[in-house]
């Protein structure tokens, strides 16, 4: 009996040391990362090269999930809570390791609020927890997918912002591209997924429990997007109507010049 929990100990601490090592060498690399970024764009301040990992990480992550939730498999609509594959930990350590670099440059700069901070928490206990467990990273991943596949178009509007280049047309497709793959992807998608999460026997109840906070954290960025689309839609359609009026009076005035 001594033996076999010797045995088993042994077993789980050889399973845990492969994650550990992984997100190790996951957050050097994203430090590293950054601090590459801060010596090339010198004449750049801190946000904007932590935006550049960030834009790099939500690229690499997008795609990288994508492939083992709907290529690799499994399915996580029709498997969540299964065990967990070697792709799919490495993923997760890979985003864990940027989750927890991100978190602490965030809580150095004081540059973001609450229901961002409450993400980056939520996502950071979520993987660990789903390594821990040894189960339900696919839909984790899934979850990951989802958060980040609007990212390259957050980052790329505030690069847009800080180059000047936001109020144009680029800006505009950039904002609606956003606004609607948040909308479909995390809040339609999202709950989807959250549905077959709570209906199914097989996730553990904290992982249920996790999946419903995720998806209350992505309603909260919802109700934000929200009102900023309507103060957005609201101030084009002002503007727009104002010209049209200082259009016709300038055709008016002409007219009787005529």
């Amino acid at each position: 009996m001594v033996v076999c929990v010797k045995t088993q100990r042994v077993t789980i601490t050889s399973a845990m040391a492969v994650p550990v090592l992984l997100l190790l060498c996951s957050l050097i690399s994203w430090v590293s990362l950054y601090i590459s970024f801060c010596q090339i764009n010198s004449q750049r301040h801190y946000e904007w090269n932590c935006r550049l990992v960030t834009l790099v990480h939500g690229v690499l992550i997008v795609c990288f999930s994508a492939y083992v939730g709907f290529i690799d498999g499994p399915w996580p609509f029709t498997h969540p809570g299964s065990p967990n594959t070697e792709l799919q930990i490495q993923v997760l350590c890979l985003s864990l390791g940027y989750f927890i670099f991100d978190m602490c440059w965030c809580i150095y700069f004081q540059t973001e609020g609450l229901v961002m901070l409450a993400h980056h928490s939520l996502s950071i206990l979520g993987i660990v927890m789903v390594l821990t467990l040894e189960r339900s990273a696919v839909e984790v991943n899934a979850v990951i997918f989802g958060s980040e596949v609007t990212n390259p178009f957050l980052q790329t509007r505030w690069f847009l912002r800080e180059s000047g280049y936001y109020h144009s047309w680029l800006g505009d497709v950039v904002d609606l591209l956003f606004v609607l793959l948040f909308f479909g992807v995390r809040i339609g998608v999202g709950g989807r997924l959250l549905y077959c999460e709570l209906s199914s026997p097989v996730p553990l109840p904290i992982v249920k429990l996790a999946g419903a906070a995720m998806y209350t954290v992505s309603w909260m960025f919802m109700l934000n997007i929200g009102r900023f689309a309507w103060r957005k839609s609201y101030h084009k359609y002002k503007t727009w109507s104002e010209r049209s009026r200082l259009s016709l009076h300038n055709n008016g005035h002409i007219k009787k010049a005529c």
